[in-house]
């Protein structure tokens, strides 16, 4: 072997060998080698072994690969494609669940339950089944206050028209849009059967918000149930009852009879009951709280009582004669007399005895004037009865269709009967609160509230926390003693006066009754009653309206009341604390 061979050969195999400096050198990276890209690194190669699994693997990947397609593609091709054509593909609207309407206790008063009821279908030519859910509500008492909902509908192809649950009335109606939560989708996949093959999710629904009401349903119901049994036992047309936190303007009770059932509105498929609603001549739809418009009688006397004393005309303590009837000269006729009865003698009374009593002879004396006593007048009348929210425009209660009422004045009577100018008789009439008089029932027990609170108009309001509405108060700006002489004499009334039926031993009670005659036969009557408790510190303003019943009637308003005070003392016992 040559000399030049050997010296390759011996090159060669000195290059193969790695020197360990050259690692350690290698290690450190030296200047100008970028380590992210691994250079001064030495490389090693992959074994001939594991390109060979790789190979066969993706061999063996593409041939389960191409079997699978030639199966789908070619053997079972025709049915799959027979079955796409027949499957359909349509988006279904998930209905959001509505929120739940709670008494201030939690109790539920409105609420969904998840049924099958009624089949609705979504952007599709026909229905499609899934479950919808139904409204339920607590009853009796509450439909007037709580109101309905209209369901989603579809026309006669299954398409829907109405998408939303939507508040019809009450609570459901004026606080829908926070009620009403927000609808999902879905994509749903059926065969030519309607069977369902596949559904996807494609926007989750978002439930409504809750309500948190001022009412107590324990009361409201029992007092619900107490007005329905009067008006059958008595021939009532109907009635009323309200009770109120007389400081912030809370109603604990708001509940009017006769009244429609909420569940048969929501599903609108009882048309003969519906039909008979429309009939009836009670007026079944009429919230008689808030809309109903009520001739009030003797329990107006109160703010006319405060009102002379506010403009001096009267002394609390000066005594007025009833001997049964006043009379003054009449107009048309001088050689006779027009006469204004009362109710009954009630011989020499003072302020307080007076609304004890109810004594129309007073009433018509400090209203109009008589016998040397100056009276209010009949502007005064209309200015103290707006001074305290009656007939004054709406509480600004938190439900829609409020009435605001009608006072009698010289205005009214032109503009109602023209040509017939206003006399001495039309101001007594109206200081006894009958003549046009119209109040509801809400009016008078925020009324009645600023009579037990010494002149604070709060506003009534039925969701609890309702801070804006709480803070929502005008004051009047009476002497605190007037208001104490008007204390003493509804505290008269109860303990030996017209509402001595609320002369009960387990709380002191102030009140005052009234019963308006109705029609010109005078054959009806609308019967009140409208007061506060404790009567030494009070918190609660009530009033009870029995309407339209028999004139001849021994029992009303108060019978209903003290069936209520009864009944709460046993089962509610901490609103008398």
């Amino acid at each position: 072997m040559s000399l030049k061979l050997l010296r390759r050969r011996k090159i060669k195999k000195i290059s193969s060998f790695v020197e360990p400096d050259e690692i350690f050198l290698d290690s450190k990276n030296l200047e100008n080698f970028d380590s992210q890209q691994f250079e001064g690194r030495i490389e090693k190669q992959i074994h001939k072994k594991t390109i060979l699994f790789l190979g066969a693997f993706c061999v063996a990947f593409m041939a389960l690969f191409s079997i699978q397609l030639a199966h789908l593609q070619i053997q079972k091709g025709n049915s799959y494609l027979k079955r796409s054509e027949n499957n359909t593909m349509e988006k279904q609207i998930i209905f959001a669940d509505r929120g739940i309407i709670y008494d201030r206790n939690k109790v539920e008063l409105a609420w969904d339950k998840k049924a099958g009821t009624p089949v609705l279908g979504a952007e599709s030519d026909t229905s499609t089944d899934f479950n919808l859910p139904t409204r339920e509500y607590f009853s009796p008492g509450f439909s007037h206050v709580i109101g309905y909902v209209s369901y989603p509908a579809e026309d006669k192809s299954g398409k829907l028209w109405q998408t939303e649950f939507i508040g019809k009335d009450g609570l459901e109606k004026e606080h829908d849009d926070k009620l009403q939560g927000e609808n999902g989708s879905k994509i749903v996949e059926t065969d030519a059967t309607g069977k369902v093959q596949s559904e996807n999710t494609v926007n989750a629904p978002q439930r409504g918000d809750d309500l948190v009401t001022t009412i107590d349903s324990r009361i409201q119901k029992q007092l619900f149930l107490f007005i329905q049994s009067l008006s059958a036992a008595h021939n009532f047309s109907g009635g009323a009852g309200i009770i109120m936190n007389i400081k912030d303007g809370e109603i604990i009770t708001s509940t009017s009879f006769p009244e429609y059932s909420s569940d048969i509105l929501s599903f609108g498929k009882d048309a003969t009951t519906i039909k008979n609603y429309f009939s009836d001549k009670r007026k079944v739809f009429l919230d008689r709280v808030i809309s109903g418009l009520y001739t009030p009688g003797s329990i107006v006397k109160p703010y006319f009582a405060i009102g002379a004393l506010n403009e001096g005309i009267i002394d609390p303590n000066k005594q007025i004669l009833s001997t049964g009837s006043i009379s003054i000269p009449n107009p048309y006729f001088p050689d006779k007399k027009t006469v204004f009865k009362d109710w009954r003698a009630n011989g020499w009374t003072n302020m307080m005895e007076a609304i004890a009593v109810s004594s129309d002879v007073y009433f018509y004396t400090i209203g109009g004037g008589y016998g040397g006593q100056k009276g209010l007048g009949i502007a005064n009348i209309g200015k103290y009865a707006n001074m305290f929210g009656i007939g004054a425009g709406p509480t600004g209660v938190d439900l829609s269709g409020e009435k605001s009422g009608t006072i009698p004045s010289i205005e009214w009577k032109a503009k109602t009967f023209p040509g017939d100018a206003w006399r001495l008789g039309d101001t007594y009439h109206t200081a006894i609160g009958q003549y046009g008089f119209q109040v509801t029932p809400i009016q008078m027990v925020r009324a009645v509230a600023a009579l037990a609170n010494y002149g604070t108009l709060v506003t009534p309001h039925y969701l609890l926390g309702d801070t804006t509405r709480e803070n929502l108060t005008s004051s009047i700006n009476i002497k605190k003693e007037n208001f104490d002489v008007i204390h003493q004499g509804m505290r008269m009334s109860v303990t030996y006066g017209t509402a001595v039926g609320l002369n009960v031993p387990y709380i002191d009670v102030a009140a005052k009754t009234g019963t308006a005659q109705l029609g010109v036969a005078k054959n009806k009557v609308n019967s009140w009653v409208m007061g506060f408790f404790p009567y030494e510190n009070p918190k609660y303003a009530f009033v009870v309206m029995m309407e339209a019943g028999p004139s001849t009637n021994g029992v009303g308003a108060t019978s209903v009341m003290r069936q209520l005070l009864d009944w709460m003392n046993v089962n509610t016992p901490e609103y008398f604390k």
